[in-house]
């Protein structure tokens, strides 16, 4: 079962992240944040003209609260429904891209890179706190974005 969370311009003008604080504050009070692992989507009102070409992960508005979003709970990807594709939306909101009609997101390629090892790193540690070992769940995450990270890597990793 997935957990839809609604933001609106609102929230996002205001980079009110409250939306996002009210489900993890009150999973994290019992003690269970793991029962989020690839449940969260977040469903975006964010209302623009007629004429407006752009995607929402182009609207710097929108951005800056994913921004702020990230930079609050940097391991937030362990808790996005990956199966719906709000992994990948996640990352074009963080990460440099371009759209192609034929091909869909196309991320800058070192953006990309940066970010996955960064995720990799800060979701390695928080896995390893939170007593979950191995690193099935890492390597899932990076193929998604079409990296093979081999065990010998995450041996470097303490």
């Amino acid at each position: 079962m997935s957990i839809n969370i609604s933001i609106n311009k609102n929230h996002i003008n205001n980079l009110d992240l409250s939306p996002v604080k009210t489900i993890i504050e009150d999973v994290e009070k019992c003690q269970e944040i793991l029962t989020l692992e690839q449940q969260l989507i977040f469903k975006i009102d964010y209302l623009r003209e007629d004429n407006d070409p752009r995607e929402l992960s182009e609207i710097p508005e929108i951005r800056l609260w994913f921004i702020a979003l990230d930079s609050l709970y940097p391991w937030l990807p362990f808790a996005l429904n990956w199966r719906e594709g709000e992994l990948a939306r996640y990352t074009a909101m963080l990460v440099p891209h371009q759209f192609n009609r034929s091909e869909g997101i196309q991320y800058n390629q070192e953006a990309l890179d940066i970010f996955v090892m960064q995720k990799t790193f800060i979701l390695h540690s928080w896995l390893r706190q939170n007593n979950l070992t191995g690193n099935s769940r890492l390597k899932a995450m990076t193929q998604i974005f079409g990296y093979d990270l081999d065990d010998e890597f995450f041996d470097l990793l303490h």
